[in-house]
């Protein structure tokens, strides 16, 4: 584990278009079975401490259905039905006093590779701990993004209506990007077409 590396999960969202809580959906071909929100906790918590999950809607079915509950530590958002801006800030407001950074993502990126978290935290440190890390695939930006605790104070100060990415756009011509060979950086699951894509539905 590395420490005072904190990671955020933002898991709040009422997930509407794909009429379930996608936290809990099962990763297609999972061995051992596990859920979007397992698989995100295990990849984040070999390399940081704690992992921040944020619930809002389905905050209940979530945290009981949670094999990994015990390595996460749960925050709700009383306000997710704003965004997912929100859900961050309540998810950075949780992170400890002395943690250098902190790695977040949202829950629906379940083919995120352990080699891309571990390349970005190793970007992280290599950097000294005061960046801005972001993995890119074939020139696109994705999850899970790194940054500095220098960076937390100007995500929490954005109106809510504001997007996350307005921070990232900022400092992109500083930010440090790691070229990964890995398309699951991109590919967020929002309906059932896509977690039929996924391998998810028949």
């Amino acid at each position: 584990m590395t420490p005072g590396l904190a990671a955020v999960i933002l898991a709040a969202g009422e997930s509407r278009r794909m009429g379930r809580a996608k936290a809990l959906l099962p990763v297609p071909g999972s061995e051992p079975p596990e859920t979007f929100l397992d698989r995100m906790i295990g990849l984040l918590a070999a390399h940081s401490d704690p992992v921040i999950v944020v619930l809002g809607g389905h905050a209940d079915a979530i945290r009981a259905g949670s094999a990994r509950a015990s390595q996460a530590t749960f925050v709700v958002n009383q306000r997710y039905p704003e965004g997912q801006l929100g859900s961050l800030q309540c998810g950075l407001r949780a992170v400890p006093d002395g943690a250098v950074g902190v790695i977040f993502t949202p829950v629906d990126f379940p083919r995120v590779l352990p080699g891309t978290v571990a390349g970005v935290v190793a970007a992280f440190w290599g950097a000294g701990g005061s960046g801005l890390v972001i993995p890119r695939y074939q020139g696109r930006r994705g999850h899970p993004v790194c940054a500095a605790r220098r960076f937390i104070s100007e995500f929490l100060e954005l109106p809510i209506e504001a997007q996350a990415s307005q921070i990232i756009h900022l400092h992109a011509s500083q930010a440090c990007y790691v070229d990964v060979d890995d398309p699951g950086i991109l590919r967020d699951v929002d309906d059932p077409e896509a977690y039929r894509s996924l391998g998810g539905l028949p």
